[in-house]
Protein backbone atom coordinates (compact mmCIF):
# COMPACT_ATOMS: atom_id res chain seq x y z
CA UNK A 1 0.00 0.00 0.00
CA UNK A 2 1.29 3.33 -0.88
CA UNK A 3 2.85 5.39 1.68
CA UNK A 4 0.47 8.67 0.96
CA UNK A 5 -2.67 6.11 1.65
CA UNK A 6 -1.19 5.45 5.10
CA UNK A 7 -0.73 9.27 6.03
CA UNK A 8 -3.94 10.11 4.52
CA UNK A 9 -5.88 7.79 6.70
CA UNK A 10 -4.43 8.52 9.73
CA UNK A 11 -4.98 12.26 8.70
CA UNK A 12 -8.86 11.29 8.51
CA UNK A 13 -8.85 8.87 12.00
CA UNK A 14 -7.73 12.22 13.54
CA UNK A 15 -10.38 14.39 11.85
CA UNK A 16 -12.92 12.12 13.14
CA UNK A 17 -11.51 12.23 16.54
CA UNK A 18 -12.05 15.56 17.37
CA UNK A 19 -15.90 15.96 16.96
CA UNK A 20 -16.21 12.57 19.91
CA UNK A 21 -13.30 14.93 21.84
CA UNK A 22 -15.49 18.09 21.90
CA UNK A 23 -18.10 16.79 22.76
CA UNK A 24 -16.37 14.95 25.42
CA UNK A 25 -14.88 18.23 26.99
CA UNK A 26 -18.32 20.35 26.60
CA UNK A 27 -20.11 17.37 28.73
CA UNK A 28 -17.15 17.45 31.38
CA UNK A 29 -15.79 21.21 31.61
CA UNK A 30 -18.12 24.40 33.06
CA UNK A 31 -17.53 27.62 30.60
CA UNK A 32 -18.84 31.10 30.77
CA UNK A 33 -18.85 30.99 27.19
CA UNK A 34 -22.58 31.04 24.94
CA UNK A 35 -23.27 27.72 23.82
CA UNK A 36 -23.52 27.54 19.98
CA UNK A 37 -27.45 27.51 18.72
CA UNK A 38 -27.82 26.82 15.48
CA UNK A 39 -31.75 27.87 15.83
CA UNK A 40 -31.91 31.20 17.80
CA UNK A 41 -35.28 30.80 19.05
CA UNK A 42 -34.43 34.21 21.72
CA UNK A 43 -31.83 32.89 23.33
CA UNK A 44 -29.57 35.50 22.79
CA UNK A 45 -30.80 39.13 23.35
CA UNK A 46 -30.42 42.34 25.29
CA UNK A 47 -31.66 41.25 29.01
CA UNK A 48 -31.22 41.96 32.57
CA UNK A 49 -30.48 39.10 34.74
CA UNK A 50 -31.30 38.75 38.31
CA UNK A 51 -28.77 41.12 40.45
CA UNK A 52 -27.08 42.58 37.48
CA UNK A 53 -26.71 46.78 37.53
CA UNK A 54 -28.69 48.96 35.29
CA UNK A 55 -27.52 52.30 35.03
CA UNK A 56 -30.74 53.56 33.48
CA UNK A 57 -32.67 53.80 37.34
CA UNK A 58 -30.95 56.10 40.17
CA UNK A 59 -30.29 52.91 42.83
CA UNK A 60 -28.37 50.89 39.76
CA UNK A 61 -30.92 48.24 40.09
CA UNK A 62 -31.93 45.83 37.15
CA UNK A 63 -34.65 44.24 39.12
CA UNK A 64 -37.51 46.93 39.99
CA UNK A 65 -39.60 46.35 43.32
CA UNK A 66 -43.30 46.25 43.23
CA UNK A 67 -44.95 50.13 43.74
CA UNK A 68 -45.38 50.37 47.55
CA UNK A 69 -49.14 49.48 48.43
CA UNK A 70 -49.87 47.77 45.19
CA UNK A 71 -51.51 44.29 45.04
CA UNK A 72 -51.33 42.33 42.09
CA UNK A 73 -55.20 41.89 40.93
CA UNK A 74 -57.04 39.22 42.23
CA UNK A 75 -54.79 38.66 45.32
CA UNK A 76 -56.05 41.08 47.54
CA UNK A 77 -57.90 37.21 49.91
CA UNK A 78 -59.79 39.69 52.04
CA UNK A 79 -62.32 37.21 52.15
CA UNK A 80 -61.07 34.98 54.67
CA UNK A 81 -64.32 32.41 54.67
CA UNK A 82 -63.03 32.25 51.08
CA UNK A 83 -59.59 32.04 50.75
CA UNK A 84 -58.41 30.86 54.12
CA UNK A 85 -61.52 28.67 55.56
CA UNK A 86 -61.84 31.13 58.71
CA UNK A 87 -65.36 32.77 59.68
CA UNK A 88 -64.75 35.29 62.76
CA UNK A 89 -61.52 33.24 63.90
CA UNK A 90 -62.97 29.64 63.73
CA UNK A 91 -63.08 27.21 61.30
CA UNK A 92 -65.50 27.54 59.03
CA UNK A 93 -68.76 25.59 58.87
CA UNK A 94 -70.00 26.34 55.71
CA UNK A 95 -69.06 26.60 52.27
CA UNK A 96 -68.24 30.40 50.47
CA UNK A 97 -70.64 31.82 48.77
CA UNK A 98 -68.41 31.93 45.92
CA UNK A 99 -68.70 28.18 45.78
CA UNK A 100 -72.26 27.33 47.20
CA UNK A 101 -72.74 23.12 46.90
CA UNK A 102 -74.20 21.93 43.79
CA UNK A 103 -74.09 18.86 41.94
CA UNK A 104 -71.54 20.38 39.47
CA UNK A 105 -69.19 21.36 42.43
CA UNK A 106 -69.68 17.81 43.59
CA UNK A 107 -68.74 16.63 40.22
CA UNK A 108 -65.88 18.74 39.83
CA UNK A 109 -64.39 17.92 43.45
CA UNK A 110 -65.00 14.10 42.35
CA UNK A 111 -62.71 14.98 39.56
CA UNK A 112 -60.11 16.70 41.63
CA UNK A 113 -59.90 14.38 44.02
CA UNK A 114 -59.32 11.42 41.52
CA UNK A 115 -56.36 13.57 39.98
CA UNK A 116 -54.73 14.38 43.45
CA UNK A 117 -56.04 13.16 46.66
CA UNK A 118 -56.32 9.63 44.87
CA UNK A 119 -52.58 8.31 44.06
CA UNK A 120 -52.12 8.43 47.76
CA UNK A 121 -55.92 7.96 49.77
CA UNK A 122 -57.26 5.77 47.32
CA UNK A 123 -60.33 5.99 45.72
CA UNK A 124 -62.81 5.77 48.80
CA UNK A 125 -60.06 7.92 50.93
CA UNK A 126 -59.02 4.96 52.90
CA UNK A 127 -55.14 5.86 52.37
CA UNK A 128 -54.51 2.92 50.23
CA UNK A 129 -53.57 4.35 47.13
CA UNK A 130 -51.12 3.35 44.15
CA UNK A 131 -48.62 5.33 45.81
CA UNK A 132 -49.06 3.72 49.41
CA UNK A 133 -48.96 0.42 47.79
CA UNK A 134 -45.56 1.14 45.98
CA UNK A 135 -44.04 2.55 49.16
CA UNK A 136 -45.32 -0.81 51.44
CA UNK A 137 -43.98 -3.26 48.30
CA UNK A 138 -40.21 -1.31 48.56
CA UNK A 139 -40.47 -1.42 52.31
CA UNK A 140 -40.86 -5.28 52.25
CA UNK A 141 -38.10 -5.84 49.85
CA UNK A 142 -34.76 -5.28 51.57
CA UNK A 143 -33.36 -5.94 48.02
CA UNK A 144 -34.99 -3.01 46.19
CA UNK A 145 -36.33 -0.92 49.08
CA UNK A 146 -32.90 0.56 50.30
CA UNK A 147 -34.07 1.68 53.37
CA UNK A 148 -37.32 2.96 52.10
CA UNK A 149 -39.21 4.78 54.93
CA UNK A 150 -42.59 5.70 54.55
CA UNK A 151 -45.71 6.59 56.15
CA UNK A 152 -49.26 5.42 55.17
CA UNK A 153 -51.36 8.18 54.40
CA UNK A 154 -54.47 9.23 56.35
CA UNK A 155 -57.44 7.69 55.89
CA UNK A 156 -60.26 10.27 55.59
CA UNK A 157 -62.92 8.17 57.24
CA UNK A 158 -61.15 8.26 60.87
CA UNK A 159 -63.23 9.73 63.91
CA UNK A 160 -60.71 12.28 64.39
CA UNK A 161 -60.84 13.25 60.44
CA UNK A 162 -64.51 12.78 60.14
CA UNK A 163 -65.48 15.68 63.11
CA UNK A 164 -63.57 18.43 61.16
CA UNK A 165 -64.88 21.36 60.32
CA UNK A 166 -65.09 22.09 55.96
CA UNK A 167 -62.27 25.00 56.95
CA UNK A 168 -60.06 22.52 58.87
CA UNK A 169 -60.25 20.08 55.97
CA UNK A 170 -59.55 23.40 53.57
CA UNK A 171 -56.72 24.44 55.13
CA UNK A 172 -55.09 20.57 55.15
CA UNK A 173 -55.63 20.53 51.28
CA UNK A 174 -54.37 24.38 50.98
CA UNK A 175 -51.04 24.27 53.26
CA UNK A 176 -51.01 19.85 54.24
CA UNK A 177 -50.29 19.13 57.76
CA UNK A 178 -47.78 16.42 58.95
CA UNK A 179 -46.76 14.40 55.88
CA UNK A 180 -48.68 15.70 53.44
CA UNK A 181 -47.97 18.59 51.29
CA UNK A 182 -50.19 21.96 50.48
CA UNK A 183 -52.00 22.01 47.17
CA UNK A 184 -51.96 25.79 47.29
CA UNK A 185 -49.81 26.27 44.34
CA UNK A 186 -51.00 23.61 42.54
CA UNK A 187 -54.92 23.78 42.98
CA UNK A 188 -57.13 26.89 42.58
CA UNK A 189 -59.30 28.12 45.59
CA UNK A 190 -62.65 26.68 43.81
CA UNK A 191 -60.98 23.65 43.44
CA UNK A 192 -59.92 23.11 46.49
CA UNK A 193 -63.18 23.70 48.08
CA UNK A 194 -64.75 21.69 45.63
CA UNK A 195 -62.33 18.71 46.84
CA UNK A 196 -63.94 19.39 50.14
CA UNK A 197 -67.42 18.78 49.24
CA UNK A 198 -66.56 15.58 47.43
CA UNK A 199 -64.75 14.64 50.40
CA UNK A 200 -67.52 15.13 52.79
CA UNK A 201 -69.39 13.13 50.13
CA UNK A 202 -66.99 10.24 50.68
CA UNK A 203 -67.17 10.48 54.62
CA UNK A 204 -70.89 10.05 54.46
CA UNK A 205 -71.38 7.27 52.06
CA UNK A 206 -68.79 5.05 54.88
CA UNK A 207 -70.59 6.50 57.76
CA UNK A 208 -74.19 6.28 56.99
CA UNK A 209 -76.64 5.34 59.52
CA UNK A 210 -79.76 3.03 58.68
CA UNK A 211 -81.33 6.14 60.47
CA UNK A 212 -80.56 7.85 57.58
CA UNK A 213 -82.51 6.20 55.11
CA UNK A 214 -86.86 4.78 54.98
CA UNK A 215 -87.76 1.25 55.41
CA UNK A 216 -88.44 1.47 51.45
CA UNK A 217 -84.56 2.70 51.18
CA UNK A 218 -83.35 0.07 53.54
CA UNK A 219 -85.31 -3.08 51.97
CA UNK A 220 -83.72 -2.03 47.93
CA UNK A 221 -80.54 -1.23 49.80
CA UNK A 222 -77.24 -2.74 48.32
CA UNK A 223 -73.91 -2.67 50.53
CA UNK A 224 -70.73 -1.82 49.33
CA UNK A 225 -67.71 -2.38 51.47
CA UNK A 226 -64.46 0.38 49.84
CA UNK A 227 -62.64 -0.67 53.06
CA UNK A 228 -59.17 -2.18 52.00
CA UNK A 229 -58.62 -6.15 52.77
CA UNK A 230 -56.76 -5.58 55.74
CA UNK A 231 -59.81 -3.30 57.62
CA UNK A 232 -62.70 -5.44 56.82
CA UNK A 233 -64.20 -7.01 59.86
CA UNK A 234 -63.53 -10.78 60.20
Amino acid sequence: MPKAFVYIALCLVALAMIPPAVIARARAVNANARRIHIIQDMDNQSKFRAQQTNPMFLDGRAARQPVEGTVARGELRIDRHFHDGVVKGQWATTFPAQTPLTADLMRRGQDRFGIFCTPCHGQAGYGDGIVNKRAMELMENPLIGNGTNWVQPKSIHEPDIRVQPLGQLYNTVTHGVRNMSGYVSQIPVEDRWAIIAYVKALQRSQNAEPGDLSREQLETLQTIDLRPPDEEEE
